[in-house]
């Protein structure tokens, strides 16, 4: 549709003025005031919207507008639009005298005069709600010949010969393709193709498929003038003739990388959450069974050790329980391995020195490896402590070179290093800001192919042979790492090795941190009399287990089931000295239990019992603890703390 002109002001042509109104009746041609108002009709008006020239000239355009167009500025808008653009163009639903609405394509052209001064407006409207298929190819050439002209920049529009070369460019492919008009008209449109799909013959396809069906549409890499690829969108379009001879294309590129780029980073994101909401139910599981399997073995390593000493000097008896001791000890093991990773162990973060604690553990290490595969170890001078567990980051270190070894039949190296690093957004680790330390383990194993190395820190996966692992090492890593405020991340490939990198916060940056003791910690004084204590707990056999080693320690024990039945008994019984009560319990719980009977007597010492990390932020941080499983040494060295702790009772 070509755009309609404004005449100069005080010249008219008045035939062929009326040659247009009245011959053309595919089109409504109708001039507005500066007001909107119609001033001039023809007859393709009168066929498009129903009103005679009498009865609409002087009358507002916006009429022809459906209410909810009116309503929210339309007519206004393409007015002022036509104004300062120099052009209004756009489709939508128009209303007939009859009411009856029509889809119709509208071009609003400003009208100046020489002076440039704006005298009205020329507005061209046609009905397209019954275009025959003919019309709908032809309206799809103009209009894409039309978005060339108009220098659509998001889109490179152009059109190609038969045979693939072009012959026209837009802005828009200018921006995207980089190449100018004069330096790409003639040229074979397939060297926006990648080397790959130029080999694989994908220009040629498309051609053929657009020539065939009359449309070709796909995504796909497509390479810029300087080399660079991005991701594309491309339509062509087949364009024929009226006898149906095919004349060439119409192509259309879009750059979606950004797009691409987007969605990819969302997918990602389903993934990490899919992973985390996985790993976290697990971690509830595991932390519930851990919990279950701490109170039995609390109750099996008590009952063992005072079955232990009642048995004599049977020395194949003896060896027997050691046996089932050591068992249970292992059991206890695993239980911290599953808590570890449901992030629910006790942890005492303290200022730990990477350097001392790798050249401490080296010989151990070394022991644990043997001599076919070597240590080296590589710390960057005055290396800053990290905030973290000292026994947990041991045990952590062990494993992972035991996995080194594992990955290592044949012999290697083993490299530990450790560099500080401050973190900013963003970071590769998806650690929140703050400065970090790194504890690198490197073997020069098999290595992980990509399927391998996204299980590896998963529960209870594990690429060794049945019974020589459990499929918790990594995964405990990784939560004693989350515990400490850091994180573990995996790098791997088959044939090049494995690198395991702990980060852990720098213990400069943290507040919070104790630091570690320069000597060992002192034994406490052993209790010289009999105490009355109130021991709570909801597990029958942890209860009974608890008793019987207080009993064999020669104090008087009143047990209760429940929070509820302890207040009862220490109601009743103010000669108590000591409570030593569970923390995970129905109805009320340790802590609440603790917080009831200190309201009453406040010097009260009071032992609090747990399998796991399960205590909220408001703990009482004074409240002595003990961790299950727990065993009569355990046990006597906790009441000897807090009686000594609380001076003589």
């Amino acid at each position: 549709m070509e755009q309609v002109e404004a005449r100069q002001a005080g010249h008219s042509d008045g035939g062929s003025y009326r040659l247009l109104l009245e011959a053309v009746t595919d089109y409504a041609i109708y001039m507005l005031d500066l007001n909107g108002r119609v001033a001039s009709w023809n007859a393709g008006a009168r066929r498009f919207k129903g009103y005679e020239a009498d009865e609409i000239i002087g009358q507002h355009f916006s009429r022809f507008y459906t209410e909810e167009d009116r309503l929210d500025g339309l007519p206004a808008r393409a007015l002022a639009t036509a104004e300062a653009e120099g052009r209004f163009e756009n489709e939508g639903w128009r209303v007939r005298k009859d009411g009856a609405r029509f889809w119709a394509h509208v071009v609003i052209d400003p009208i100046r005069d020489p002076a440039g001064r704006l005298i009205g407006y020329a507005k061209i409207t046609r009905d397209l709600t019954e275009r025959r298929e003919a019309e709908q190819k032809l309206r799809r050439s103009l209009e894409q010949f039309r978005l060339l002209v108009q220098s659509v920049t998001d889109y490179a529009i152009y059109m190609l010969d038969r045979d693939g070369f072009i012959s026209s460019w837009n802005a828009g492919a200018e921006r995207i393709k980089g190449y100018d008009a004069e330096e790409i008209i003639g040229q074979h449109f397939s060297r926006f193709y990648t080397p790959e799909d130029r080999a694989a013959g994908e220009p040629a396809k498309a051609l053929e498929t657009a020539g065939r069906v009359g449309r070709y549409e796909k995504e796909g890499w497509r390479v810029r003038k300087d080399g660079t690829r991005f991701r594309a969108s491309v339509i062509i379009d087949a364009i024929t003739g009226d006898d149906g001879t095919l004349i060439g294309f119409a192509k259309i590129t879009r750059d979606i990388t950004e797009r691409v780029a987007a969605q990819r980073a969302l997918d990602e994101a389903r993934e990490a959450l899919a992973q985390s909401q996985k790993v976290e139910a697990i971690g509830q599981l595991t932390g519930g069974i851990a919990h279950d399997f701490n109170n039995l073995l609390t109750a099996i390593l008590g009952s063992l050790t005072l079955v232990r000493k009642r048995v004599g000097d049977d020395a194949k008896v003896l060896s027997l329980l050691d046996n089932a001791i050591h068992g249970a000890e292992r059991g206890s093991a695993l239980v911290k391995r599953m808590l570890a990773f449901a992030r629910r162990q006790e942890l005492s973060l303290v200022a730990v020195d990477l350097p001392e604690l790798v050249r401490g553990m080296k010989d151990l290490m070394q022991t644990s490896i043997g001599p076919m595969i070597t240590i080296d170890m590589r710390f960057a001078p005055d290396l800053e402590p990290v905030r973290s567990d000292r026994h947990q980051l041991e045990s952590a270190l062990v494993n992972l070179v035991v996995n080194a070894r594992d990955a290592m039949p044949n012999g290697g190296m083993v490299t530990i290093s450790g560099l500080a690093e401050e973190i900013r957004e963003n970071h590769r680790t998806r650690l929140k800001p703050g400065r970090y330390v790194c504890l690198s383990v490197a073997d020069t194993g098999a290595g992980m192919d990509k399927a391998t190395l996204l299980k590896a820190a998963e529960p209870f996966f594990t690429t060794k042979g049945i019974g020589k692992g459990t499929g918790l090492g990594l995964p405990m890593i990784q939560g004693l790492a989350e515990q400490s405020g850091g994180r573990l991340v995996l790098e791997s490939e088959l044939g090049r090795g494995t690198t395991a990198r702990i980060w852990l916060p720098s213990a400069l940056a943290s507040q919070d941190v104790v630091a570690a003791a320069s000597g060992p910690t002192p034994e406490p004084s052993p209790i010289d009399r009999r105490l009355t204590i109130l021991a709570v707990d909801d597990d029958a056999l942890v209860l009974l287990n608890t008793a019987a080693l207080l009993e064999d320690l020669g104090h008087e024990v009143l047990p209760a089931a429940s929070g509820a039945e302890a207040l009862r008994l220490f109601t009743d019984r103010p000669d108590v000295e000591l409570v030593i009560t569970d923390q995970a319990m129905p109805h009320m719980t340790g802590l609440q239990l603790a917080r009831e009977i200190r309201s009453i007597q406040p010097d009260l010492p009071i032992i609090l019992a747990t399998g796991y990390a399960e205590l909220p932020p408001d703990a009482d941080p004074d409240l002595a603890r003990i961790g299950k499983p727990y065993g009569q040494d355990e046990l006597e060295r906790a009441i000897q703390g807090v009686v000594n702790a609380r001076g003589a009772i």
